[in-house]
């Protein structure tokens, strides 16, 4: 079947229908009480809550898990001699160097200068509007800071945590978009399969002999970028930095040397694992991944997938069908609406393990 003829392949068949009231505004009390919608074989399924998921995996299976911090990448400041102006930090290109989108982005041009701070004559943060980035819309800024603090202390004090815009509605308090073991600062949306972890988790998981281990990816614009191109091939995924250390490879390794099964907390450590492996073999990797997963792919590391629910068309949602199937994913979408489930980054989420994935 050529790509023209193949379903898989064309953006139109990953759209789905779900009613606005199914959007999650806030999340879950306790983070472990979400429901689990558990893929436990190639037919069949289970709805279960995340604090069962001790009792659904093995002794000897291993969690990776993404330890990124979300930055509060949201700032407000004013363009010098004009109007009121917002920033969304996208990606760090070099030193006090961002690319970020901007609005309104008419007015801010190469050369122009926007302040952050209480006090705009006296501004805590400058920024100069150094290029235009044709590729996201976006501009990108060379930050100065006049005082002390470092630019991330800056963005700590002045900045609001980015909340998808899907989440309008939302009274949750800032550290309900980071996980609890967010440790390195540098994503601009949350790794949303890991909010669903609490302490007590960890230990149920620890006391059932399952490890887990980190890797480090800053989210950024190409996990939440549309996929515009008919045929999804000829999209292409923004580069996101990441971090894959020698202790996480060698523990995985170890993992499988022992009959152990590799699970990934969210797409995001799914494409950190599998780019790191594009050799072949899984090897340590500090650098960017621009690896875009869909239906026909050839996994390399991972046994299995614990992800949130996904925009309709998206990437995200094309991972997911690599590992179970464009259409049986589709069925257990419908069924999480009919059930009622909670959808997108406050939502709930799905187990796909490892007896569930496509043959």
């Amino acid at each position: 079947m050529g790509t023209a003829e193949n379903p898989d392949l064309q953006l139109s068949a990953y759209g789905y229908e779900l009613p606005p009231g199914h959007i999650a505004q806030n999340p879950i009390e306790p983070r472990d009480h979400a429901r689990l919608l558990t893929v436990t074989s190639p037919t069949e399924h289970a709805h279960r809550q995340v604090y069962d998921l001790p009792d659904l995996l093995q002794p000897g299976d291993l969690l990776v898990l993404n330890d990124t911090k979300v930055l509060p990448a949201r700032l407000f400041g004013q363009k010098v001699g004009g109007a009121a102006v917002e920033i969304l930090l996208l990606e760090e290109r070099a030193a006090l160097e961002w690319l970020a989108l901007v609005k309104p982005g008419k007015r801010l041009k190469p050369g122009a200068r926007i302040h952050f701070g209480e006090n705009l004559e006296q501004p805590t943060l400058i920024a100069d509007v150094v290029a235009s980035d044709p590729e996201t819309n976006g501009r990108i800024l060379r930050f100065t800071i006049p005082g002390p603090e470092s630019f991330y202390e800056v963005c700590d004090r002045l900045g609001k945590m980015p909340l998808p815009p899907y989440i309008t509605e939302s009274t949750a308090p800032p550290d309900r978009y980071q996980t609890i073991y967010a440790e390195k600062l540098g994503a601009v949306a949350a790794p949303t399969a890991g909010l669903h972890f609490t302490p007590e988790l960890f230990t149920r998981l620890a006391d059932r002999g399952i490890d887990r281990t980190f890797i480090t990816l800053h989210v950024g614009v190409g996990t939440f970028r549309p996929v515009e191109a008919e045929t999804i091939t000829e999209h292409k995924m923004h580069a996101e930095w990441l971090d894959v250390p020698a202790a996480t490879v060698e523990k995985i390794r170890q993992t499988k040397a022992n009959g152990g099964r590799v699970i990934a907390v969210g797409t995001t450590v799914t494409r950190a694992l599998e780019g790191a492996a594009q050799s072949g073999e899984l090897q340590t990797l500090q650098g960017k991944t621009n690896l875009f997963i869909y239906p026909g792919y050839q996994w390399q590391v991972l046994d299995g997938l614990m992800t949130n629910f996904h925009l309709p068309e998206s990437s995200l949602m094309m991972l997911v069908s690599a590992m179970i199937g464009r259409q049986r994913l589709l069925q257990l979408y419908a069924e999480a609406v009919r059930k009622e489930y909670r959808f997108y980054s406050f939502g709930d989420a799905m187990v796909i393990l490892p007896e569930g994935r496509q043959a």
